[in-house]
């Protein structure tokens, strides 16, 4: 087996190739966008709220970073208007350290501006911003660059809808089986610790926490009788449970947001040593994604209790994972490197 670089190294790169803390209330009626002003001059936010009020905004002010910091986590808005020049922290601080958040970086902001430097221009693209206003405002210039961010963040919300719809799917498999029940929550957890203990980029550890709740979708086409039969299956019932990694890719596929899922989803029962499915994919033709929840998903099912067998210990788990990847059906050095994190922390707790 091809031994693995040092960690800062660990990369994505893949054959086959050419991001939940939360996922959202699927169910409640569209509401109506929340823009957020930010501004240390009361009369300047209020002018503001007045004018996009009177196109029937909602709208939510703030006079410096530290407030708007609290009403971005009481309700995320959809857009921010966000002045430069502030008292203690910056509007380009601000900008930057929302853009650098993953659970913020998708709000459109527009940096308002009385400065008309190019430079000043530079800095504000270089922290993020995605259009700006020059002082004094024009109200058409105003109502011109919400309305067309909002409809970009209203695109960007469905495409993220989109997600979540295939993540509680991915939900609705595993609660057909009682003793699964967590199983892609901690896959998604563990999976997600093990890239950034590893070191890969931030969208392969996005697309691997999308893996824990995606990687067994295609079972929703397998039917009861063969999937909560556990064990024993026959080789008819083997092969329409080996299908379902295809199907699941086949789901996922028209999402371009998912491209760095799919691979998961298809390649996470392969081998090492060529006798996974579907595709035989051996050693480190298997891309790096799928074998980091692969080991993440044996380790958590051998610790949880199935009617075919009791859970292991801790320990049971890791003697067993190690025998099976030196046997040749794991990556032997991402198993090492699962229980160093793991070791890690318990050390930390």
């Amino acid at each position: 087996m091809m031994s693995i670089p040092p960690r800062k190294r660990w990369t994505n790169l893949s054959p086959h190739l050419g991001a939940y803390s939360g996922m959202g209330d699927l169910l409640g009626g569209r509401r109506k966008q929340l823009i957020l002003v930010v501004d240390d001059k009361l009369m300047n936010t209020e002018l503001l709220k007045e004018l996009l009020g009177s196109r029937g905004y909602r709208t939510v002010t703030a006079q410096n970073a530290a407030t708007a910091e609290a009403e971005i986590r009481r309700e995320a808005p959809d857009l921010i208007l966000l002045d430069v020049v502030m008292p203690g922290k910056s509007g380009y601080d601000l900008c930057r350290e929302l853009k650098e958040d993953s659970k913020t970086r998708l709000i459109p902001i527009v940096m308002i501006t009385g400065l008309t430097d190019r430079e000043d221009r530079l800095k504000g693209i270089e922290a993020g911003a995605d259009d700006f206003l020059t002082k004094p405002i024009s109200s058409e210039e105003l109502f011109a660059r919400v309305s067309s961010l909002l409809k970009l963040k209203e695109f960007t919300d469905e495409l993220e809808t989109a997600d979540s719809v295939l993540c509680t799917l991915g939900l609705s498999v595993e609660a057909r089986d009682p003793y699964t029940e967590g199983h892609c929550e901690r896959l998604a957890q563990n999976a997600a610790d093990l890239g950034r203990f590893l070191g890969v980029e931030e969208e392969c550890i996005v697309a691997l926490g999308r893996g824990g709740y995606l990687h067994d979708l295609g079972k929703i086409a397998v039917p009861d009788e063969i999937l909560k039969k556990g064990s024993n299956l026959t080789p008819a019932e083997w092969e329409i449970m080996k299908q379902h990694p295809v199907t699941g890719e086949t789901i996922c596929r028209p999402l371009k947001s998912l491209r760095l899922v799919l691979p998961i989803i298809r390649h996470h029962h392969e081998h090492s040593d060529g006798s996974g499915y579907p595709d035989g994919l051996r050693a480190d033709e298997i891309p790096l994604l799928p074998r980091i929840l692969q080991v993440v998903d044996i380790y958590d099912a051998l610790r949880t209790a199935r009617p075919y067998k009791p859970a292991l210990s801790h320990e049971q788990a890791a003697v067993t994972m190690r025998a099976e990847a030196r046997s040749g059906l794991w990556d032997v050095e991402l198993v090492s490197e699962f229980f160093a994190m793991l070791d890690k922390r318990r050390q930390v707790a």
